[in-house]
């Protein structure tokens, strides 16, 4: 698609350092060309951002996950205030991950609320709109005061276990606050529901307590929107693997695989771990059991859309 096919203005897509494949691909997608910009570091580490084309009166588009390390929040506020100080008509965040967004509450006195801070700082540096990912909460799009256009993986996913025409599958929530993404998958999939009564004694500690559903014999999926430590869903299997489930496929749209989740994965009596790719995974946090999928279409429509002002919720009709 030419950038001035549709809408008043043309598309400018830019990226920063996070995820450039994923922003390659959305740019082949659209069939326009990546907006050259320069992001580099001074000697004290310090990010210098500069867009090397003319975006004046552009819909510019900035694709960048917010994972850690921090530096790519920086650049993020950086290329968007690099736009909105370059005339750009109209500035959106693409965020295939919404890093922070696990800190939306006080669960705890004396705590920040790092993803209300991070709406507010996407604002500041002149965010016109948003659009995200899978959030790991739905009312994250009620902490930003601009538009927010929320998508979902589940298309993507859902079409890889169709290829594989598993028989009778039962989706698993691998705890509570997952139960209605893993009841979204199990109707496409015309699956049954199952879910993991765990209990989490410490951050990043988790202790599955049992099983609510009926997974004998039965190719089980485990649905979630992240995987950090892997160390939920590993334990997860484990407990369904002694309840007599046949295959256990794990499927997540951001992969973060923190500190020991490679070798956790690895190790773990799971046939395969399907994740897209939001957050970019260097080969050494690859395994034989992993499959990733793009979200570079997805998000190219979605981009398509916003730039012609229709609607992004068609995608998922």
């Amino acid at each position: 698609m030419d950038g001035s096919a549709t809408g008043s203005h043309r598309i400018k897509l830019l990226t920063g350092t996070a995820n450039a494949p994923l922003a390659d691909e959305i740019a082949k997608v659209l069939a326009v060309e990546l907006t050259r910009a320069t992001v580099t570091r001074f000697a004290d580490g310090e990010i210098f951002v500069r867009i090397d084309e003319n975006v004046r009166g552009a819909d510019v588009f900035i694709v960048q996950p917010t994972n850690p390390p921090a530096e790519n929040v920086i650049e993020l506020l950086l290329l968007i205030d690099a736009a909105r100080r370059a005339s750009a008509a109209r500035v959106t965040v693409v965020l295939p991950y919404y890093g922070y967004a696990r800190q939306d509450r006080k669960d705890q006195p004396r705590v920040a609320i790092g993803a209300k801070l991070m709406a507010n700082m996407i604002q500041a540096a002149g965010a016109d709109r948003v659009l995200g990912l899978d959030f790991h909460q739905h009312q994250l799009q009620g902490f930003f005061d601009v538009p927010v256009d929320h998508l979902y993986a589940a298309p993507v996913l859902t079409a890889h276990y169709r290829r594989k025409k598993l028989q009778d599958i039962v989706v698993v929530a691998p705890d509570v606050g997952s139960a209605k993404m893993a009841r979204g998958f199990a109707k496409r999939l015309d699956g049954s529901l199952a879910i993991i009564d765990k209990r989490r004694p410490a951050p990043n500690v988790s202790e599955v307590v049992n099983v609510v559903g009926d997974v004998e014999g039965k190719d089980c999926l485990i649905a979630d929107d992240m995987i950090d430590t892997a160390g939920t869903v590993c334990e997860a299997a484990r407990a369904l693997k002694a309840m007599g489930a046949k295959d256990v496929y794990v499927c997540a749209t951001h992969a973060l695989f923190s500190g020991p989740a490679v070798e956790r994965l690895r190790d773990a009596p799971i046939t395969e771990v399907t994740v897209t790719d939001t957050i970019l995974l260097p080969p050494e946090r690859h395994f034989p059991q992993l499959r990733v999928l793009s979200v570079g279409e997805l998000l190219a429509k979605a981009i398509r859309f916003t730039h012609s002002d229709q609607s992004v919720s068609s995608l998922f009709d």
